[in-house]
């Protein structure tokens, strides 16, 4: 056998006790009559110690010509160290090692294979098998295992079964575009790989499946950033015989469980907020609720004043800076820069320090008065020592725009604190977006999203108005999960695809075999995705995905370890039926 024990087992207990191991030299230390080499598993690292007056001298010969990234087994007797590491679990005792085996060299590494590392981002993607040797991917890898086989333990607990469905399947219109696949032997005709599982989870509940799950990859083509990835992984799941609060109640319980288990956190509280409230109280459908800074609508104390700015804004709203007057003006300066970047996009920024003697002063004195001021403060809630920060503009850009100052000055204030954890439902979302460009309603979910009951007929009136049954849940400021309930009847399914633009030929084309199968007794039902990478990401303290994925794409779609996407040889191209007509 390679080995014994690992690298990361051994204690004073094994002293005097004859082991193999194996694994990756992570260091060599060479006093000429001993060496010290550390040797590195995915279990910790064993001190290897060589002495001249112990160890034959073949094999000092060989451990002196040992480099980076070796692999190597040895075998020898556990001794205690003269000099303990207290800071590795293995730092009581060596291995005074007899035997030596080179099993493969290495080249000498792009970076070093540290937890500090001195590879860039794009380094460390080319040769990812060697940044998996890093402590922070590897561990971050072990630890979405982890989640992975939490999510399965309470699921299956809870009656639900894992069901696989289909990586080609037909293309479906679900908000982004699909990566579409060939048929070699259907010649001219396409697979599309899934965005996501939706139809075949529904059909499993007209097929009885009344709990079903999987841990199931999607695929969106569409532009990347760093907590997306073209392709995905999502926790699916369905449950038919539901309504929105059963599903609720479930995911709150996995959630609550994952928490405990994997965080050791116990969370409570699960508040339920409307998307409405949502967006006029933080600017965004996924707040953070760790901290306050919540908006201050001010458009009856601000506007009809004189000042053009704002009564000519459709929104001003403001937000309290907890400590803000201690800025200094050239920090205000760089604040109002900030939100006038293009990633932003605000115009500009007004401000009203509160001073400790509760008076104010405001870079717009010319126009507003001290009880004006007053009533700012009063609407934010303001506090003496605080800054207000107003914008104003178009109602839904402003509110983006002050939502991503109120996150960036969490962050600089240290208010988003990766250990704590808020959860909180977001509810009743529109049924319908209207794109502006084109002047169409699309759905803001996908299509077989049911309107909240009794609002149906409002769809030929106010479309606009028609709130979904569908949920989102937010932890600490990110959307982990969305899901709704289902349309479940030929009659409702049409009439919802028909004010999404979808005549009868076309409704029947894309979406017929659902429709048949509604025929034949479909149950209500509903469900709920979970993003794996973004809730695994979030769970082990971090904003994005990309370490937690074992190899993953660069911001542009590409694997730079393998150089994917590549082209296809003519031959397969011609045996595919296809011809390229690439833009110049």
């Amino acid at each position: 056998m390679y080995r014994s024990h690992n690298c990361g087992e051994l204690r004073a207990s094994h002293s005097n006790t004859e082991v193999t191991l194996s694994g990756w030299v992570q260091g060599v230390r060479d006093k000429g009559f001993m060496i010290y080499i550390d040797l590195r598993d995915r279990y910790g690292i064993t001190q290897l110690y060589f002495d001249e007056e112990r160890t034959p001298k073949a094999i000092m010969e060989q451990a002196s010509k040992l480099g980076r990234e070796f692999v190597i087994q040895v075998k020898g007797n556990v001794i205690e160290r003269a000099s303990k590491n207290p800071n590795i679990p293995t730092g009581d005792i060596e291995v005074l090692v007899s035997e030596l085996n080179i099993l493969n060299s290495s080249l000498v590494p792009p970076f070093t294979i540290e937890d500090k590392t001195d590879g860039g981002d794009d380094v460390r993607m080319k040769y990812r098998y060697l940044d998996i040797r890093r402590n922070p991917v590897k561990n971050s890898l072990i630890f979405r295992a982890k989640v992975a086989q939490e999510v399965r333990n309470y699921l299956s607990s809870d009656g639900f079964i894992e069901v696989e469905t289909p990586y080609l399947i037909k293309s479906t219109p679900e908000g982004a575009r699909d990566f579409v696949v060939p048929s070699r032997m259907n010649e001219g005709q396409f697979y599309a790989l899934p965005q996501s599982p939706q139809t075949f989870k529904q059909l499993l509940m007209v097929g009885g499946m009344d709990k079903y799950y999987q841990i199931v990859k999607c695929f969106r083509d569409e532009d990347l950033r760093a907590d997306r990835q073209p392709e995905f992984t999502q926790i699916d799941c369905e449950m038919a015989f539901v309504e929105q609060e059963d599903i609720l109640n479930v995911f709150e319980g996995l959630t609550r469980h994952l928490l405990k288990e994997v965080n050791g956190v116990e969370v409570e509280k699960f508040p339920r907020m409307l998307y409405d409230d949502a967006m006029r109280l933080y600017g965004n459908d996924k707040p953070d609720i760790r901290f306050g800074m919540e908006f201050g609508e001010l458009n009856a104390v601000t506007q009809h004043k004189e000042f053009g700015v704002f009564n000519n804004a459709e929104l001003v709203v403001g937000i309290a800076v907890p400590g803000g007057n201690s800025y200094t003006r050239k920090e205000i300066d760089k604040l109002i820069d900030w939100v006038k970047r293009p990633q932003v996009g605000a115009l500009g920024m007004i401000y009203s320090r509160c001073n400790d003697d509760g008076t104010y002063k405001s870079s717009v004195d010319k126009f507003y008065d001290q009880d004006d001021l007053a009533k700012w403060a009063e609407i934010t809630g303001a506090k003496k020592g605080d800054l207000v920060c107003v914008l104003s503009g178009d109602t839904n850009k402003v509110r983006a725009q002050l939502s991503a100052l109120r996150m960036e000055l969490a962050t600089r204030l240290g208010l988003r604190d990766p250990k704590v954890f808020a959860p909180l439902w977001v509810i009743d979302f529109p049924l319908l977006e209207l794109d502006e460009e084109t002047g169409h309603y699309h759905a803001m979910h996908h299509p077989f999203t049911s309107p909240k009951p009794g609002q149906i007929e409002l769809l030929d009136t106010n479309p606009g108005d028609v709130k979904a049954n569908a949920y989102d849940l937010v932890l600490n400021g990110n959307e982990i999960g969305g899901g709704s309930i289902r349309i479940h009847d030929k009659k409702t399914q049409a009439i919802m695809l028909k004010h999404l633009g979808f005549s009868e030929e076309d409704a029947r084309a894309q979406f017929g075999f659902l429709m048949d199968a509604f025929e034949y007794g479909a149950p209500p039902h509903g469900g709920l995705a979970f993003g794996l990478d973004r809730l695994v990401a979030i769970l082990g303290g971090q904003e994005t995905i990309r370490d937690f994925i074992a190899f993953p794409k660069n911001n542009s779609g590409r694997d730079v370890m393998i150089d994917a996407p590549a082209p296809i040889d003519d031959e397969q191209l011609e045996e595919l039926s296809l011809k390229l007509n690439l833009k110049s």
